[in-house]
C-alpha cells in the first residue's frame, strides 16, 4: 500500500476503495457478489491475489471466488478447508485489529495442512517490512460486518504490489473493505432467502423493524422482478411497489406501474391462470404486456405478507423472465407434435386430438348414451335435443323454470359425446359428426423411385399445402407417415364428407412442378366416423380399411388420374 508520507496518494486510494465498495452492491447474483469481493481487493487495495473462503452449512470453508490469477483460480476454486484448520490459522500470528497476519517465520507449520493455498517458497526478506511469498494475511468476514458476529467467511490476500507488508493505512483500508464485503455478502444471501425472511417478519414485529432496511435492499437490488400488490378490498391486486428489474423487463417506469394490477397487464388468454395463482404459494407461467404492446413470458411466484398481527395483507410476487426458455419449449413441443417435412401435425398429435373427442362410454343399443337424460315418461320430466353439429344433449325441464334438479342427477362433466351418423341407412338423415378422411397417394412411389427422395419430399410438401388450403379453419390435416394423410373435419354429414373427399382429390391431382418437370399423383380417400365408445386406433383403422376398399374399386389409371 502507499506510504504514510503521501496523503494525496491515500486520498486517491480511498476514492478507489469507495468505488469498489459501491460495486459490491450492484452484483446481480450471489456468485457475482463473491467475485466482486475478490476483484475489489485487486482493484482497490493494491494486492495481486485474493480469495473468498465462504463458510458452508457444515462449518467448513470453501474457496468461492479467486481474483487476480487464473492459475490460482484453477488450483483453488471449489476446494474445501476444514473449519478446525481455519480456526487454527485465525488464532496464530499477529493481530492487526480484526486482521490476522502470519509471517513466513511462523507460517511454515501450515505449509502441508489441508487448507487450499497458493504460496510458494522464496528468499529471505531484504529489509524488515518486505513481503515474503510465504507471508499470510487474512481478513475475517463477520455477519453484519461487525467484529464478534458469526463468521461467514475469510478473505485471503497476497502479493502487495509495492512488495511491502501493509502499514497502518493499508491495514485500516483492508479492515474497512472486509466490513463492507461482509455486508454485501449478507445482502446477496438475503435475495435468495426472501421467503424465509418474509415468514420470520410476519411472526415478529420486532424482527420486521430490525430487518426493514435489509428487506428494502434485497427487494430493490434483486436481479429479477419483484412487486408488492394489495390484497382484499376495492383495490385488490393493485401494484403498490415494483423494483427496477421488473420496470426494465416491462419497459414501464415505477410511477406508471402503480396505476396497474397484474390483471391489467396479463395476456387475455392467461387471465384464468393468473386468478388461480393469486394465493399464497401460487406459481404460474403467463404473459405480461410490455409498454410497446408486445408480451413477455414470465414465471410468477407469490407469497402473502402481513403488515402486523391483524393488519392488511400484501402479495409479494417474484417475476422471472422465461421468454427464452418458453421459446425453446414451444419449439420442442412443435417438433414433437408436428411432421418435420410438411409441418403438419404428426401421427402422435393426430391420435391425441382424436382421443380428446372420444370417451369410453359405448352407445346404448337403441341410440344415445347411458349418462344422457332419459326422454321416456317414468324417468322424470326431461328430454334430449340435437345441436347444429349433430351432438346429443340431455336437459331437464327444471333448469328452464329455475327449480333445482333432483339431487341424484349426475353433474355435467363438460364432455359432449361424439356420435357418428347412421351408416346402415341408405338415406342421409342429415346427422352431422366428426368425419375422418384417410388419404393415400396413388402413383407416389414411382416418382420417389425415379426422381429421388428430393422430388418425393417436394410432392409431399405440395400435397400437404393443397390439403390444408382445401379444409376449413379448425379442421385438422395430419401426416400419418409415408404418403398417408388424415383429415379430421367436425360437423359434417355423410354427403358433406363425400363432397370434401372429392374436392381434396381434385385439389391433389393437378400437376406438381419439381425441378422443372411436372409430375402427378392421385389420391384414394376412405371416410370413417369417430364416435364415443371407440378408440382412436379403431377410428383410424376403420377409415384405413374404407380407403383400401375405395382404392381397389378404381382402376390403376383412374387412381393416377384422381
Amino acid at each position: 500500500m502507499e506510504t504514510e508520507s503521501e496523503p494525496y496518494i491515500r486520498l486517491a486510494t480511498l476514492r478507489q476503495l469507495h468505488q469498489v465498495v459501491a460495486d459490491l452492491n450492484t452484483a446481480r447474483s450471489f456468485a457475482d457478489t463473491l467475485q466482486a469481493v475478490a476483484d475489489g481487493v485487486i482493484t482497490g487495495l493494491g494486492f495481486e491475489l485474493s480469495a473468498v473462503n465462504l463458510v458452508r452449512q457444515d462449518g467448513d470453508l470453501v474457496v468461492a471466488a479467486v481474483g487476480g490469477s487464473a492459475g490460482a483460480e484453477a488450483l483453488m476454486a471449489g476446494r474445501v478447508g476444514p473449519r478446525c484448520s481455519w480456526e487454527r490459522r485465525l488464532s496464530m500470528g499477529d493481530r492487526w485489529g480484526d486482521l490476522r497476519f502470519i509471517p513466513y517465520s511462523e507460517g511454515w507449520v501450515l505449509d502441508d495442512d489441508d487448507v487450499p493455498q497458493w504460496h510458494t517458497p522464496g528468499p529471505a526478506p531484504r529489509f524488515p517490512d518486505e513481503w515474503h511469498p510465504m507471508d499470510r494475511l487474512f481478513a475475517p468476514l463477520y455477519a453484519g460486518g461487525a467484529s464478534g458476529g458469526e463468521l461467514i467467511g475469510v478473505l485471503s490476500v497476497d502479493k502487495p504490489r509495492n512488495g511491502r507488508r501493509p502499514g497502518a493505512w493499508g491495514r485500516e483500508a483492508l479492515q474497512m473493505y472486509a466490513f463492507h464485503a461482509a455486508v454485501a455478502i449478507g445482502n446477496a444471501r438475503l435475495r435468495g432467502n426472501m421467503q424465509r425472511a418474509l415468514l420470520r417478519l410476519e411472526r415478529e414485529q420486532q424482527a420486521l423493524r430490525a430487518s426493514e432496511e435489509s428487506f428494502r435492499q434485497a427487494f430493490e437490488y434483486a436481479p429479477s422482478g419483484m412487486a408488492i400488490a394489495e390484497m382484499g378490498g376495492d383495490q385488490h391486486g393493485r401494484l403498490l411497489r415494483t423494483n427496477d428489474a421488473l420496470c426494465r423487463l416491462l419497459g414501464r417506469p415505477a410511477s406508471a406501474m402503480r396505476r396497474f394490477s397484474f390483471s391489467d397487464l396479463v395476456h387475455p388468454e392467461d387471465i384464468g391462470t393468473l386468478l388461480r395463482t393469486s394465493a399464497e404459494g401460487g406459481r404460474a407461467e403467463l404473459r405480461l404486456a410490455r409498454r410497446d404492446g408486445s408480451y413477455v413470458w414470465v414465471s410468477l411466484r407469490n407469497s402473502v405478507v402481513a403488515d402486523a398481527a391483524d393488519g392488511p395483507r400484501f402479495l409479494l410476487t417474484h417475476v422471472e423472465d422465461i421468454e427464452e426458455r418458453k421459446r425453446h419449449e414451444l419449439q420442442l413441443a412443435h417438433r414433437a407434435s408436428h411432421d418435420s417435412l410438411t409441418g403438419l401435425p404428426n401421427s402422435a398429435e393426430l391420435r391425441a386430438r382424436l382421443a380428446a373427442r372420444l370417451c369410453a362410454t359405448p352407445p346404448r343399443p337403441g341410440g344415445g348414451y347411458e349418462d344422457e337424460a332419459d326422454s321416456s315418461g317414468d324417468g322424470g320430466a326431461g328430454g334430449v335435443y340435437v345441436d347444429a353439429a349433430g351432438h346429443l344433449h340431455g336437459f331437464d325441464e327444471f333448469e328452464f323454470f329455475g327449480t333445482p334438479p333432483p339431487v341424484e342427477s349426475a353433474p355435467f362433466d363438460g364432455h359432449v359425446h361424439t356420435i357418428p351418423p347412421n351408416e346402415d341407412s341408405s338415406v342421409d338423415d342429415g346427422h352431422k359428426g366428426l368425419a375422418v378422411l384417410f388419404c393415400d397417394l396413388d402413383g407416389f412411389k414411382p416418382i420417389n423411385d425415379r426422381f429421388g427422395h428430393h422430388a418425393g419430399d417436394a410432392v409431399l410438401i405440395e400435397v400437404a399445402r393443397r390439403l390444408t388450403n382445401g379444409v376449413r379453419e379448425g379442421d385438422t390435416v395430419a401426416r400419418l407417415g409415408g404418403d398417408e394423410f388424415v383429415v379430421l373435419a367436425d360437423g359434417l354429414g355423410r354427403a358433406d364428407a363425400q363432397d370434401l373427399a372429392v374436392r381434396l382429390r381434385n385439389a391433389i391431382t393437378p400437376p406438381i412442378r419439381v425441378d422443372g418437370r411436372a409430375v402427378r399423383v392421385g389420391a384414394s380417400f376412405g371416410i370413417g366416423w369417430a364416435g364415443c365408445g371407440m378408440s382412436a386406433e379403431e377410428v383410424l383403422h376403420s377409415a384405413d380399411q374404407r380407403m383400401y376398399i375405395e382404392k381397389r374399386s378404381r382402376s390403376k389409371e383412374r387412381r393416377r388420374a384422381g
